[in-house]
C-alpha cells in the first residue's frame, strides 16, 4: 500500500459551505493581506500557501468515501459516500474508457451516507469494469440495488456496464484480495457495522469508522485496541466531542477525538486521522478540534512514541 486519499470525510450527510462561510473567508484573506502588494502571481500563490488552513481552505462536505492505493492493479475504495463521485471522474480521467479496471469496495454499513455515491460512480457504467462490494451484511446487494430502483433514482441498477459481484464477508477472518489480507470487525452501531484492517506485507491501515467506543468495557477496549496495534494509520470516527459523546449522544453509535488517542495510544498505533466529522462543525470548529486532540496526545503520551494527529479532509492525501 502506497497512499491514502481521501475523497469524502463528513457523516451523516454531505454539506456544502455557505454564502457566508465563504465571505468569511475572503475578508479575512483581504484583512492579511492588507498593506502587502503582490507583484507577480507566484508571489499571490505563496501568500495564500502561508494562510491558515481554514482560511485558504475547507475540510470538505462529501460522506464517506477513502481510497487505498495499493501496489496492484485492484482499487481499493472504503465506502461509496457521495465523495466517490469525484472519485468516480478521477478514475475515468485518469484510465479511460477502453481499459477495464478492478474496483474492491468495501462498505462498513447500509446507512445511505454510506451508499449514496454508487449510482454517481462512472466507472459502474462502462462496459469491461469489474467491481466487487464487499460487506459483511447479509442483505449488501438488496441495499445497494434498491436506492437505484423507481422512484428514488432515474436511472435502474440493471443498466450497469461493468461487472458487479457481491462479496459476503466473515468478521474476525482474514480475507486475501488482490495481494492485501482484509479482516473486517463488528462494531457497535445501529444495524451493526464493520472496521476493515488492511494488511500488506509493511503497512497497514485501519478503517473504523460508524463506531460507538465505551472505554468502560475492558473487553471492548482490549479487542479494539488489538483491531488497531502498530497501524501505520487509523481512520476512526471522531464525530463528537467527548461530552457529546457520553451525554446527549450517548448511543448514537459514533465516537470522540478523545476515545481515538485513547485507543490509539493502547494499541501504539503511529498516525491518526480524525473523520466523519459532524456535518454543523464548520471548517474553525473541525480545527479547533484537531488543535485540542493533539494537545491531548502530548499531555498524556507518557513515555509512548508520539501518535500523529490529523483531521481528514475532502482531497487529503497521505503517504504511508
Amino acid at each position: 500500500m502506497k497512499q491514502v486519499v481521501f475523497w469524502g470525510t463528513r457523516g451523516s450527510l454531505p454539506v456544502s459551505l455557505t454564502h457566508r462561510d465563504i465571505r468569511e473567508k475572503i475578508i479575512a484573506a483581504l484583512t492579511a493581506a492588507n498593506g502587502k502588494s503582490f507583484k507577480t502571481r507566484l508571489a499571490l500563490e505563496d501568500f495564500v500557501d502561508k494562510l491558515p488552513f481554514t482560511v485558504a481552505g475547507t475540510f470538505g462536505g462529501n460522506s464517506s468515501c477513502v481510497e487505498i492505493v495499493a501496489d496492484r492493479d485492484s482499487h481499493f475504495i472504503c465506502d461509496m459516500g457521495s465523495g466517490a463521485r469525484p472519485l468516480g471522474q478521477a478514475k475515468i480521467a485518469r484510465f479511460g474508457i477502453p481499459h477495464p479496471q478492478t474496483y474492491q469496495i468495501f462498505i462498513s454499513h447500509l446507512h445511505w451516507d454510506h451508499l449514496m455515491g454508487f449510482p454517481y460512480f462512472a466507472p459502474m457504467y462502462i462496459p469491461g469494469n469489474r467491481i466487487v462490494i464487499h460487506g459483511c451484511h447479509a442483505d449488501l446487494e438488496r441495499a445497494v440495488r434498491l436506492q437505484m430502483q423507481s422512484p428514488c433514482f432515474p436511472v435502474d441498477y440493471a443498466q450497469a456496464g461493468a461487472k458487479i459481484e457481491f462479496d459476503i464477508m466473515t468478521p474476525d477472518e482474514a480475507h486475501y484480495i488482490s495481494g492485501i489480507n482484509v479482516t473486517p470487525k463488528r462494531q457497535m452501531h445501529a444495524g451493526d457495522s464493520y472496521g476493515y484492517r488492511f494488511e500488506s506485507v509493511d503497512r497497514t491501515v485501519v478503517y473504523s469508522t460508524d463506531s460507538e467506543h465505551r472505554l468502560d468495557d475492558p473487553a471492548e477496549h482490549d479487542a479494539i485496541s488489538h483491531f488497531f496495534r502498530k497501524a501505520d494509520l487509523v481512520i476512526f470516527d471522531a464525530m463528537y466531542s467527548l461530552a457529546e459523546a457520553v451525554s446527549v449522544k450517548a448511543d448514537w453509535g459514533h465516537s470522540s477525538n478523545i476515545v481515538a488517542v485513547e485507543l490509539c495510544q493502547a494499541a501504539a498505533a503511529k498516525r491518526l486521522a480524525l473523520f466523519h466529522h459532524e456535518p454543523v462543525h464548520d471548517d474553525q470548529q473541525l480545527a479547533r478540534m484537531v488543535a485540542e486532540t493533539r494537545r491531548l496526545e502530548q499531555i498524556t503520551r507518557g513515555s509512548r512514541a508520539p501518535l500523529e494527529i490529523l483531521s481528514a479532509y475532502d482531497g487529503l492525501t497521505i503517504d504511508l
